[in-house]
């Protein structure tokens, strides 16, 4: 004897199973989406000037060499220096497990690629990008720049103009 079919719980069943690949679908679409966006925002040059370039810092090694992930940016920040598309350097990192200070580290490097004490400005107190926009924008009117080109990873770069932007700062890029 044939079992009778539950027609309305396949139905369900179907629906169900549409409705999550149409789910996982829009996931990925937003994921690539978001990721392709957060890619080409990281490593597109506006060709902008301003007045302030804000590296963010990363590791310093436990011989007080920097990191490979701490250099570049450095590099690009240089960079910008010479080419004049910023008049100063903010470096801004914490106390790291390895018992450096990031922006002394990150200063020292400048230094010994030929650019200017008196162009660098350090934050020692930006332990997270958060308290990097809160610290820079208390420097602001002792600096008086009102521009400002973020430095760092490119998966990083839109969220920290965004943190900038919220805390009031308006030109960034």
């Amino acid at each position: 004897m044939k079992k009778p079919e539950n027609s309305s719980t396949d139905y369900m069943g179907r629906k169900f199973f549409r409705f999550f690949k149409i789910f996982v679908a829009f996931l990925l679409l937003w994921f690539t989406a978001h990721s392709m966006y957060l890619i080409a925002d990281g490593i597109s040059d506006e060709g902008k000037n301003a007045d302030l370039a804000v590296i963010l810092g990363n590791k310093v090694n436990e011989d007080g060499t920097l990191s490979t992930r701490l250099e570049k940016p450095l590099e690009s920040g240089i960079q910008l220096y010479k080419s004049h598309r910023v008049r100063k350097i903010l470096v801004s990192g914490g106390l790291g497990k390895e018992g450096f200070y990031e922006g002394d580290k990150m200063k020292e490097f400048l230094v010994s690629k030929g650019i200017p004490d008196s162009d660098i400005i350090i934050d020692n107190k930006g332990d997270n990008t958060r308290k990097t926009a809160e610290n820079t924008l208390e420097l602001r009117s002792k600096y008086h720049f009102h521009s400002l080109i973020a430095v760092s990873q490119y998966f990083h770069v839109t969220r920290t103009k965004k943190l900038f932007r919220d805390k009031g700062f308006q030109e960034v890029s």
